[in-house]
């Protein structure tokens, strides 16, 4: 009979597989060769620096807002919205329009 291992026990192993120094230091050369290949910032780690103070314009959408982790789309960037025909992109970039008009 085979055995399984049960959620917590496997919730163990990837907690102690971060901890493991060799696992940080191959971690750490990987970055290291990104940015050297790449340049500085090419890659960057979660909170690593605090999070930046953005201007952004609603979506007209709390759930998408939030999803977004800013609040909006943010003002002065080059926002891409992507997906299948009749997904809602227009309407969505419509709304956003209204939003930053209504707001100035």
């Amino acid at each position: 009979m085979a055995q399984t291992k049960s959620k917590g026990s496997v919730n163990r192993l990837i907690d102690a597989d971060k901890t493991d120094p060799r696992r940080q230091a191959a971690l750490e050369t990987a970055l290291a060769n990104v940015e050297r290949q790449y340049g500085k910032g090419s890659a960057m780690r979660l909170g690593d620096r605090p999070m930046q103070d953005v201007e952004v314009i609603p979506t007209g959408s709390l759930a998408l807002d939030t999803a977004l982790g800013i609040g909006g789309v943010p003002r002065g960037r080059i926002v891409e919205v992507y997906g299948p025909e009749s997904s809602g992109k227009t309407t969505l970039a419509l709304h956003i329009v209204a939003n930053a008009q209504k707001n100035g």
